[in-house]
């Protein structure tokens, strides 16, 4: 059995010739491609999120585009919807105006026979309001110009009296509702005598005599 000698500690071996220094670890050294790397890889993440910026921007851009599009489309279906329902009501109201004309044309008959008195005279009144205040107009009046749009012509004369073809005489009021005739306006017309002249207004007595004494008297 040995005895260890007290303070005596193991040293590891060295080379002969080397220093204490060499026998120390080396510590590596990062080398300049390992210091770029991050620096690349920054880079490289940066350009992704360029990218994915770009995607996101572009598929808003779409979006807006579409929300637009459809909004646009949801307005055009309401104002059609809207015209639509108005065109419906139009007609529905045209037709039952249309419905009522014979009666407004007793009605009128019974007042030009002096018939429309009493309680007959209070509804017929009544139902002529009602009438105008759904928008029902009566037109068609003696003497007025012949218009084939609006005047349908029953009989036909000729009168001396007339420079045109001219409404003599009213058969059938005509009605109208908003822009719609319902109902032309049934009527007799004259028509001018074939080869008459054209009526000339008659000239004031004072220019005649002027013209036949050569003019007023000057001084």
């Amino acid at each position: 059995m040995t005895e260890e000698t007290p303070g005596f500690e193991e040293q590891p071996d060295v080379p002969s010739g080397a220093t204490s220094d060499d026998a120390e670890p080396q510590t590596a050294t990062p080398s300049a491609e390992g210091a770029a790397a991050p620096d690349g890889d920054a880079a490289a993440q940066l350009t992704g999120l360029t990218a994915q910026l770009d995607q996101a921007r572009m598929a808003l851009t779409e979006r807006t585009a579409d929300l637009q599009r459809l909004q646009a489309e949801f307005q055009n279906y309401r104002r059609r919807i809207e015209r639509d329902r108005i065109a419906v009501r139009e007609i529905a109201i045209a037709n039952l105006l249309t419905e009522l004309l014979p009666v407004l044309d007793d009605i009128g008959r019974a007042r030009d026979h002096g018939e429309l008195v009493g309680g007959f005279k209070s509804v017929a009144e009544s139902l002529e309001t009602v009438a105008a205040k759904m928008g029902l107009q009566q037109f068609g009046k003696e003497g007025e110009p012949f218009d084939p749009t609006i005047h349908e012509a029953l009989m036909h004369s000729y009168a001396p009296d007339v420079t045109e073809t001219t409404c003599v005489a009213i058969l059938q009021p005509g009605y109208r509702f908003g822009e719609r005739t319902i109902r032309p306006a049934r009527v007799a017309v004259a028509e001018p005598q074939p080869g008459a002249q054209p009526v000339k207004a008659e000239e004031p007595a004072e220019a005649a005599d002027d013209k036949e004494s050569g003019g007023p008297d000057e001084g």
